[in-house]
């Protein structure tokens, strides 16, 4: 009996002992989870890991769709960006003024930072990437001061009211003026002259009438939706701009069709203007019926009080017909 009872002692005490190690296991292997989770976190955020840079930062944020509604389509490698740049915030917050508000402590003012080459004023009203300054929308009165190194600016849908020739002074390397849905009514005469790099000229939406002096340069000037009559462009205004493609002029208030036209000429719309009459050699040279203007495939003549069955004699050159009315 007593070695009985022995036995069932021992048994006793083995299943105790095996209910005590399953208990104390249990706590052990939750640590040993945690732990486990706590590395990988640290790994996961180990700033060695961090590659979201600059060269990958498209590949993150898609910005493919930053052009629905305009396409830029700058000569240089660009940058796509929206069409409204974002305004920039303000970084400190005022306070509420108020009867809770606390005094604010007085503080030593600390010396102003150094404003780096690309810190102008431009940059801090618009926004600056690379050599483009995005200032639409931006409540802006003139045309703000810019970096030198400025290649496209846009500034449309302000409230500019006119055009000097100290905006673009020193800018030789601007490529793209883009000045549309502005309060524009005067453009010094030289004002764009100087800009020997400049190949697009955008004017449309505003109230001018005249056009300045342009630069040999221009592949592409639209002064579409102005005031502009024939008086206020220069007499034979288009005739040395050799590299002129695209000129677009259509609802002004223009009488005649601007000849001389450069031979590079391809597009040519003066819709919806006051022309009634048009000359021979507008377009072709009437002592040379050899001739051949392949370039010129786009002209837009409707909206006019023009009869163009009139001139069968103009358009012998031309690759097509002008667009406008025939009876």
């Amino acid at each position: 009996a007593a070695v009985g009872c022995r036995m069932r002692m021992l048994a006793l005490l083995c299943i105790a002992s095996l209910c005590l190690g399953a208990a104390w296991s249990v706590p052990a292997k939750e640590e040993r989870r945690k732990a486990g989770k706590l590395n990988d976190d640290l790994e996961l955020y180990n700033p060695d890991n961090y590659d979201l840079t600059l060269d990958n930062y498209g590949e993150i944020i898609d910005l493919s769709n930053y052009e629905e509604l305009y396409d830029y389509g700058d000569f240089a490698p660009k940058v796509e960006v929206g069409t409204l740049a974002p305004r920039p915030k303000n970084p400190v917050a005022l306070p509420t003024l108020g009867a809770a508000a606390e005094p604010m402590k007085p503080q030593r003012p600390s010396p102003p930072a150094p404003i780096p080459a690309q810190g102008l004023p431009s940059c801090l009203l618009c926004l600056c990437i690379g050599t483009s300054v995005y200032c639409d929308d931006a409540d802006l009165e003139h045309i703000p001061l810019l970096p030198p190194e400025t290649t496209y600016l846009y500034a449309r849908f302000n409230r500019i009211g006119a055009i000097r020739a100290s905006d673009f002074t020193g800018l030789k390397k601007l490529k793209r003026i883009d000045l549309s849905s502005n309060f524009i009514s005067w453009a010094d005469a030289d004002a764009f002259h100087q800009l020997s790099s400049l190949q697009e000229l955008l004017l449309p939406e505003n109230r001018l009438t005249a056009l300045p002096e342009l630069p040999h340069s221009i592949i592409r000037l639209d002064a579409r939706l102005n005031r502009i009559p024939s008086a206020g462009l220069r007499h034979e205004a288009f005739r040395d701009l050799k590299q002129l493609q695209f000129l677009h002029l259509s609802d002004n208030q223009l009488d005649y069709i601007p000849a001389p036209l450069p031979q590079s000429l391809r597009s040519l719309h003066l819709q919806n203007n006051n022309i009634q009459t048009m000359h021979e050699d507008t377009f072709c040279d009437s002592q040379d019926h050899s001739q051949v203007r392949r370039a010129l495939e786009d002209i837009r003549l409707d909206g006019n009080p023009i009869n163009l069955s009139l001139f069968p004699n103009a358009y012998f050159c031309l690759p097509r017909l002008p667009t406008g009315r025939f009876s």
